[in-house]
């Protein structure tokens, strides 16, 4: 065979098959494309996709963190009655109560709202931080209720409100004493237990929410605020993935894109609403958390300015190792276990046995 014959042979036999390579791929990338075309369209539409994505994530974080308290629980005997239901609306609102099995009578307790960016989390994901707390000789609460988008703001609000209507009516059976309430949560459970103290403690704020608060003022002793979330004008104006993350999960929580222009931002802004009635308050985040220094600082300062009485725990910006937001569950970590025996302390100084 010629030269030329083989060149012509080369090409009959290698270039259709590139071509046919070049085609799959091409359909490929089309598909693709088209997958991300259609993601993006349901995007702009529905908060759904973006929730499910960040619910995932930080439900294995959740998991996580409890398998790691788990190890620090103590072996002081409790009481423990699980899946309490404090309404009719079915799972998401119930709540488990802890309490030394050696109790003899009510005591100061300790009502716990879960974080999880108000789209994710459970009552589970503290029952180890309140078994540790209980152990301490208080009755300790874990309280669910709806996330979003299942539940729409401010539904959360309404139900945790029925939650402490519940534990007042049954303070005597769950071994509770209801003069000695501490309202306490992290992320966006402390944020949630803010709106709870302000809502108790504001009658102007209540008005503005339409609701009848459960418990009175002096129900409530102190409020414990680990890395939560005070001012939402502050998180709308976040960029990049982190600034997604919240502004996917808020509009998931309220249904709505322009929550941080109407009254689900300026309602849950709890900075701009507490008053100098705000219950003594501990409040805490890590150095490595940008919510600390854009929230969890600004609120505490605020209550100083108040005249409220605040106890904080903060840690220098070049605090190493950086402590990541919700550390205080981290009980592996020294800091973390510091800041378990801070809260033990502030918890002691602000109830009475």
């Amino acid at each position: 065979m010629s030269t030329h014959a083989a060149d012509e042979h080369t090409e009959d036999t290698v270039h259709p098959k590139k071509r046919r390579r070049w085609r799959r791929t091409r359909i490929t990338l089309g598909v693709i494309a088209g997958v991300v075309a259609v993601v993006a369209i349901i995007g702009s539409i529905t908060p759904w996709p973006s929730a499910m994505v960040i619910r995932s994530v930080f439900t294995k974080g959740g998991d996580d963190t409890a398998a790691e308290m788990k190890k620090h629980v103590p072996d002081t005997k409790l009481t423990e009655t699980l899946d309490v239901a404090y309404s009719d609306d079915g799972v998401d609102t119930t709540m488990d109560v802890f309490s030394p099995a050696s109790a003899t009578g009510p005591l100061p307790t300790i009502v716990w709202i879960h974080g999880g960016a108000w789209i994710s989390g459970s009552k589970e994901n503290v029952d180890p931080y309140m078994r540790i707390l209980a152990a301490e000789g208080y009755t300790t609460i874990a309280v669910n209720y709806t996330i979003g988008p299942e539940g729409v703001y401010p539904l959360a609000v309404h139900q945790l409100n029925d939650a402490l209507a519940y534990i007042d009516e049954h303070a005597e059976e769950l071994g509770v004493d209801p003069t000695q309430i501490v309202l306490a949560g992290d992320s966006a459970g402390g944020q949630l237990a803010s709106q709870m103290a302000t809502l108790i403690t504001n009658p102007d704020y209540a008005e503005i929410m339409g609701m009848t608060p459960a418990l009175t003022a002096d129900q409530v002793v102190a409020t414990v605020l680990n890395c939560g979330v005070y001012d939402l004008s502050a998180l709308a104006e976040l960029t990049g993935l982190v600034g997604w993350g919240f502004k996917s999960s808020m509009w998931a929580y309220s249904g709505t894109k322009d929550w941080a222009e109407g009254s689900t931002g300026a309602t849950m802004s709890t900075v701009d609403w507490v008053t100098a009635d705000f219950p003594t308050t501990y409040i805490s985040g890590g150095n490595g958390d940008g919510l600390t220094w854009l929230q969890s600082i600004p609120m505490a300062k605020r209550l100083d300015e108040l005249g409220v009485d605040v106890t904080t725990l903060f840690w220098p910006a070049p605090h190493e190792p950086a402590l990541p937001h919700e550390y205080q569950f981290h009980l592996d970590m020294p800091d973390a276990q510091t800041a378990l025996q801070k809260t033990i302390d502030f918890l002691k100084a602000h109830t009475t046995h």
